[in-house]
């Protein structure tokens, strides 16, 4: 008797996975630290930038929370900032989807599989992205962290949040995609059966194993094959993740 669970649920980030925005949030990053004093060429830029690539997927004000502890006010003040940046990169550039993502959520969809993007984004930032993209007749649920009850990745409340809202049964129906350790936290830490780790994003392999991926996978237009596969097995790496 088989032991494989079908999948009814996929998870997918956004930055680096769906979207090829990984500059425009970098910048964004950088011009929201400046306004708190922290500028290019010092010590103090270069490890925030730092804490920054590493904290990749996190809660944005959480992100910030970190290159200022102990100080709210300077986190808030620079969150702000860079909404507004962020922001204002999307009216002016737009959001380019990563290749072959829309063919992928077509194809998965069409199985009768849900869908749910996941973000660390704010609740209106995620919005902007939405109505920039025009996904909404392509997926089923979009999560901020605010929308899980604050707690962002690497936490698995988002993913938890969709499985209850969406009505999947069992987390072992849930297959997670992303390119961040934290998103690969966020779906071990959640039970999903597939948590893949994609090679588009900022963080390299050794990251995503070290986050707990059970494949790596060159692009996202692999991805569904190794949902709808009957073998798992094929490319799994959930051995070397552990």
């Amino acid at each position: 008797m088989s032991d494989i669970v079908p999948i009814k649920l996929v998870c997918l980030d956004l930055a680096g996975t769906t979207v090829g925005d990984i500059a425009m949030v970098e910048r964004a990053f950088a011009e929201a630290i400046a306004t708190q004093g922290i500028v290019p060429g010092t010590g103090a830029y270069a490890r925030a930038m730092v804490h920054v690539h590493r904290s990749r997927g996190c809660p944005k004000i959480d992100v910030f929370r970190g290159i200022f502890p102990g100080n709210e006010a300077q986190a808030q003040a620079a969150n702000l900032t860079f909404e507004r940046s962020y922001e204002g990169a999307l009216e002016r550039a737009g959001l380019v989807p990563m290749p072959g993502v829309m063919e992928v959520l077509d194809k998965l969809r069409g199985t009768g599989i849900k869908l749910a993007l996941i973000t660390g984004f704010s609740r209106t930032t995620l919005s902007r992205i939405l109505g920039v993209l025009g996904w909404h007749d392509k997926i089923d649920l979009a999560i901020s962290p605010e929308d899980a009850g604050g707690r962002g990745r690497p936490w698995p409340d988002m993913i938890l949040h969709a499985v209850l809202r969406l009505g999947v049964e069992d987390v072992r129906n849930v297959a997670v995609v992303g390119d961040s350790e934290s998103d690969m936290l966020c779906g071990r830490r959640a039970g999903a059966s597939i948590v893949a780790g994609l090679m588009t994003g900022v963080h390299s392999r050794e990251r995503l194993l070290k986050g707990g991926a059970t494949h790596i996978l060159d692009s996202i237009i692999d991805f569904p094959s190794l949902v709808l596969s009957d073998d798992l097995g094929t490319t799994q790496v959930a051995s070397s993740a552990r």
